[in-house]
């Protein structure tokens, strides 16, 4: 069991009415769920620094410069073991707008199924699929998109 607290930065990519998740699975839970891309942020790095080189690394891809929307903090088990997070929530935009017209942009790191997708936020209000960390629905229902 870890005790430390993971600081993240994860980032908002907004399509018309949807957002870009990755997916992943929770075989413990039996659950498979969504998250936002992004990463933990390294000792002496800054939350919007952290999303532009997750970006890099994650996609390949170049972001303007990110906006702050809000800082959510997550206790939760993941694979049965008690997790704790600190996530600062951007709202993001790609340089490339190619990357808009795409239906799947691909993954170039482990620990996600193999692309992230653009997701009807419809789909995570009725429930049909979990998007984590909790209450970032509702951070994004209250915050309007600047991007």
């Amino acid at each position: 069991m870890s005790s430390t607290i993971r600081p993240i930065a994860i980032g908002i990519f907004r399509r018309h009415d949807e957002i870009l998740v990755g997916f992943a699975h929770d075989v413990f839970k039996g659950e498979r769920y969504c998250r936002p891309p992004g990463g933990a942020i390294e000792f002496g790095e800054r939350a919007a620094a952290t999303l532009r080189r997750e970006m890099l690394e994650e996609v390949h891809a170049e972001i303007a410069e990110p906006s702050l929307i809000g800082v959510l903090e997550n206790t939760f088990l993941l694979e049965g073991v008690p997790k704790h997070e600190l996530i600062f929530v951007f709202e993001a935009a790609f340089e490339n707008a190619q990357l808009y017209d795409e239906a799947a942009i691909p993954l170039y790191e482990a620990g996600w199924e193999g692309s992230l997708k653009w997701v009807p936020l419809s789909q995570f209000r009725d429930g049909s699929l979990p998007l984590y960390p909790d209450g970032l629905l509702a951070l994004l229902d209250s915050a309007a998109p600047t991007m």
